[in-house]
């Protein structure tokens, strides 16, 4: 009362008590109680309220995540794209010397692949190393599926790119990327 003085009494009471006597004792208490504002709730309800605002902010974090994803998806094949645009000159000039188009395609998704595995495997890495303290302290199992799912349709999509920055490599008019060399 000395240090709160405008916080009186105690904010909540846990009783120690079996089932059957529980459901006896909660109506006397919050009837005897009641001037003092006593009010009866089970631990299982309590917990399940602190579970309901921590799943509302895991489920926050998850769309966050996945607004994350998409945007680095989209930036990932802009990179691919613009990286082949700006190499017009090269690829032009590697035609000239005699390369077929069938091989610089491989050349440019090799290229793509390379970079889009190696940093989906850095990241994957990264990822674990983060996250499975605290998944080992929960005593939960990695979900392989789910992330291999993701890691997948990361890939699919950078192939993708990489297959529309392929064409437009081919789309590209050589003769004057040529002449600019």
């Amino acid at each position: 009362l000395r240090a709160l003085p405008s916080q009186e009494g105690y904010r909540f009471f846990l009783l120690d008590a079996m089932p059957a006597g529980a459901a006896a004792l909660a109506p006397q208490l919050q009837e005897g109680l009641a001037d003092y504002g006593f009010a009866v709730e089970s631990s299982r309800e309590r917990l399940a309220a602190y579970h309901q605002v921590e799943n509302t902010y895991l489920s926050t974090f998850q769309s966050l995540g996945t607004l994350g994803l998409i945007l680095g998806t989209v930036g990932l094949a802009t990179i691919l794209l613009r990286n082949v645009l700006e190499r017009r000159q090269e690829l032009a000039l590697l035609r000239a010397v005699g390369y077929r188009s069938a091989i610089i395609s491989v050349i440019i998704l090799a290229e793509n692949v390379f970079l889009m595995v190696w940093g989906l495997v850095s990241g994957v890495f990264c990822a674990l190393v983060a996250i499975v303290p605290a998944i080992h302290a929960r005593g939960a199992a990695i979900p392989f599926t789910r992330t291999g799912l993701i890691v997948f349709a990361v890939l699919a999509a950078g192939l993708i790119a990489s297959l529309i920055a392929v064409l437009a490599a081919h789309r590209a008019p050589l003769l004057t990327a040529l002449r600019s060399e």
